[in-house]
Parts: C-alpha cells; structure tokens; sequence
C-alpha cells in the first residue's frame, strides 16, 4: 500500500493564555490517503479548526510529527511552510477572502505569481480553471461584480490553480443560501471526482454528508471516525 498522503502522529497543540496554557489537542492520530473526501466536524473548541490550521501548515503543532506528502512539516520554518502551502495546499475559505479591486482571472492567478511561472503560464491555467468551475464568462469581473455563489467558484479555481495535493475548505458553504450551497458543495464532488484530495471543515451535518469519511472532535480528541 502507498504511503498516506497525510500522516499525524500524536500532535498536541497547546496555546499559552497568560499565566495559563491551554491545552487545544491532546494528542491527534490520524491517516489520510490520497484520493480521499474527508469532513472534519465538532462543537466550538473541539479543536477542528486549530487542526485545520495544522494541516494547512498554517500552524505547527507543539508537539508530535506531521508528514504531509512524504515530507515531515512538523518542525519547519515559517518560509519553508509557505512554500509547502503554495505547493500543496489549495485553501477555500468561508469569507471567500478575494483581493477585491482584482478580475477573477488575476485573483485566481495569484498563488501562480508566488510559484515563479510567467504571466502567460498564469493566465492559460488560470482560464482553464475558471472554466472547470464554470466562470470562463466572468473573468474579468470583479468580486463585487459577482454573487456569493460565484465568488466562491473563483475562490475553488484559485484553490485548484497550482494542482495542490490538497484541497482544504473552512465551512465554504457558511456565507452562502441553500440553494447555492447545494451547487458549491456538487462542485467539490465533481473535483473529487477528477482526483483531488478534499478536506472539508463544517460544523453543518448536512454538508458534511457529502463526505465519504467523517471524524468528529471533541475535547482535543478524535471522537469517532467513520467511512461510508
């Protein structure tokens, strides 16, 4: 069998508040193969979203290993995270957090820019992306010129842009009507089912229905772990 695509080994994240430290996770096993769709679920303060933030390498644990992709992330440097983040990580966030004077071409070219490739390269792949999520017809719109439903396709195109291992959503449907959710939410499908790796964070069972596999925290811990 080939190696997870994610490997945590006993992570604990504690956070010093005053004369006090909290102590966040208490020590988080977890597997996760490539290919898979995954939903990361729990009350407030369970810990979903600093593990999130763990596995988004937009956080090191303060204790334990994390191998992401073969690499062991735990212990680098906030440069060589950032790195690993434009590489292997394609974000989609709740607020969309779009660049808001910004064309949806260029706002999805972005990560491109950090990544080193020419201004054609970035906006080919860019265009491409745009249309695998249905808004080659938007481009050089801006966010304020787009619905809700629309922004957040431009947010999953930049995510998918540099073809990361990853896809990691924080409650993407939380700003968005049902009806709308309902279409985000089969777009993931649709990206999952093209091969991406997609780790979903929401606190809605509904959404987290989508999933193939389910782990719930609580108190630090994982509760439960179940795949359909």
């Amino acid at each position: 069998m080939a190696n997870p695509l994610i490997k945590i080994t006993n992570i604990k994240r504690d956070f010093v508040l005053g004369n006090e430290i909290v102590y966040v996770l208490k020590g988080i096993d977890l597997e996760i193969n490539k290919g898979e769709y995954v939903a990361l679920m729990g009350p407030s303060g369970s810990g979903k979203s600093t593990l999130m933030n763990l596995l988004g390498c937009l956080d090191t644990p303060t204790s334990g290993h994390y191998v992401l992709n073969g690499k062991d992330v735990s212990q680098m440097k906030d440069d060589e995270l950032a790195g690993i983040r434009n590489k292997e990580i394609g974000f989609v966030f709740q607020t969309f957090n779009l660049l808001p004077r910004t064309t949806a071409l260029d706002n999805v070219a972005l990560p491109m820019i950090y990544a080193g490739y020419s201004k054609s390269e970035r906006n080919e792949r860019a265009i491409e992306v745009l249309k695998q999520v249905n808004l080659a017809d938007r481009m050089d719109h801006q966010p304020n010129q787009l619905s809700g439903g629309q922004r957040q396709r431009v947010a999953i195109a930049r995510a998918l842009v540099n073809k990361p291992s990853i896809i990691l959503a924080d409650e993407p449907t939380g700003n968005l009507d049902s009806k709308t959710s309902v279409e985000i939410m089969k777009l993931f499908g649709d990206i999952h089912e093209q091969g991406n790796t997609v780790i979903l964070v929401t606190h809605e069972e509904d959404i987290a229905a989508y999933a193939h596999r389910v782990i719930r925290l609580r108190d630090g811990l994982i509760e439960s772990d179940t795949t359909k």
